[in-house]
């Protein structure tokens, strides 16, 4: 059985909590976090401390909380040579202070608050400076998943700045669509299905095979006609350089 402690209490701390507790491999003998809040309703209190003085010997210290946190946290850290690992796609391992074993536990995610997340579908992406620690997190994380990657600091870099990308730029772009539909009293739940549809072809095709509308088309007419609806200078200004990175991309001009 693998004993961890989490340290956290923000999204991905609950989530993981709720995942690795379901697991009879596994054991959260501690949770750790400033408030005291319980990780899950269910949670028995007497295993969660404000007081990192008071946290116990384990095989895995997870440090799910801030990327700001993590250096500060760390260097606080009552004991040496355990092994400690974050859960952040963009901070490095070396920001972990080095009088433990470090490593990273990254799972490839969004996490909200009230939805519920399987993680059999996640990727874990790992790092250890030490093999029996790599060995030892993709033990953890196979207990969770089956998409495990061994993904150095830098690499994970470019994966969360992909992530950026896909996912916190898409989103922005999602209520952009919300507002103009919004705006012209639409209902924007007609759009779901085209949303869920672009998201799904893209896991069997490369996007650029998978892109379509008027800007790879090069139809000026539609995209004149766009530009004209729009009264707000800012969603004009983003469909123009939308458009022109599309075209520029795909060998067209406006």
């Amino acid at each position: 059985m693998i004993s961890v402690i989490i340290l956290g209490s923000g999204n991905v701390a609950k989530h993981m909590y709720t995942a690795l507790g379901a697991q009879k491999s596994i054991e959260v003998v501690q949770c750790y976090n400033r408030k005291g809040i319980l990780l899950n309703p269910e949670q028995d209190s007497k295993i969660i401390t404000q007081d990192l003085n008071d946290l116990v010997k384990v095989d895995v210290y997870i440090l799910a909380v801030s990327d700001d946190a993590i250096e500060e946290i760390s260097s606080k850290l009552p004991f040496n040579d355990c092994l400690v690992v974050h859960t952040s796609g963009s901070v490095p391992l070396k920001t972990i202070k080095n009088n433990n074993r470090r490593g990273v536990f990254y799972p490839l995610q969004t996490f909200s608050k009230d939805k519920v997340v399987d993680f059999s579908k996640i990727p874990f992406c790992l790092e250890a400076e030490e093999e029996k620690d790599l060995v030892l997190l993709n033990k953890l994380a196979s207990s969770l998943s089956e998409k495990i990657y061994q993904i150095s600091s830098e690499q994970r870099n470019i994966l969360h700045i992909s992530a950026v990308f896909v996912n916190n730029f898409t989103n922005y772009l999602f209520s952009v669509g919300n507002d103009i539909c919004e705006e012209h009293k639409v209902p924007f739940e007609i759009l779901h299905p085209l949303i869920q549809e672009t998201a799904k072809k893209i896991t069997n095709i490369n996007p650029d095979q998978a892109q379509t509308g008027p800007a790879i088309r090069n139809d000026i007419t539609t995209i004149d006609r766009h530009l004209h609806i729009l009264n707000n200078t800012q969603q004009k200004e983003l469909y123009q350089t939308l458009t022109k990175a599309i075209q520029s991309k795909h060998g067209k001009k406006l």
